[in-house]
């Protein structure tokens, strides 16, 4: 029995100190975190540099309603703060740029925003991913997020199109 102990500890830390088992490489694309008042929403991205292959994935970006003046905060984990990333602002159609605030390296939550401080009704913010131009032939990763202000009378369905980024 002693012997058995001894070779599952050795066997644990040779897994411990080679890598094996832990997974340092990318396998799926991380989510990011919407708060809006009290509601909280995992994100799933539209398109994401994995692994070093460009993925398009055939998700629908969530739709919060929001009251004015709710604080959003958005969270992204290490691997997107590490680099910086980006908040774009779109349309209620995910189709014009209206601004664009960058994020800085290291910075894992973005608290700037509100639902008051962008002009229509329904908007979109994206959270842009800061990547190598020349990896994933420039595709950064990207993870839509709508919203719609009570009483604005804008519809509530999402678009069928991802961000470009």
């Amino acid at each position: 029995m002693t012997t058995t102990r001894r070779a599952t500890g050795l066997l644990a830390a040779f897994v411990a100190l080679t890598g094996c088992g832990g997974g340092t490489t990318e396998e799926t694309a991380p989510t990011v975190t919407v708060q809006a008042g009290a509601q909280e929403v995992a994100v799933d991205p539209t398109q994401y540099c994995l692994s070093g292959d460009g993925q398009r994935y055939g998700v629908s970006a969530p739709v919060i309603e929001v009251p004015a003046d709710t604080p959003i905060v958005l969270q992204v984990p290490d691997v997107l703060a590490d680099d910086g990333w980006s908040v774009q602002v779109f349309d209620q159609d995910l189709a014009e740029v209206i601004g664009e605030v960058d994020v800085g390296p290291d910075t894992p939550v973005f608290d700037g925003i509100n639902s008051s401080d962008v002009a229509p009704a329904g908007f979109y913010l994206v959270v842009v991913q800061r990547r190598d131009p020349d990896a994933c032939a420039g595709l950064s990763g990207a993870w839509p997020i709508g919203f719609i202000r009570s009483g604005g009378g804008t519809s509530s369905t999402a678009p069928t199109t991802s961000p470009s980024g």
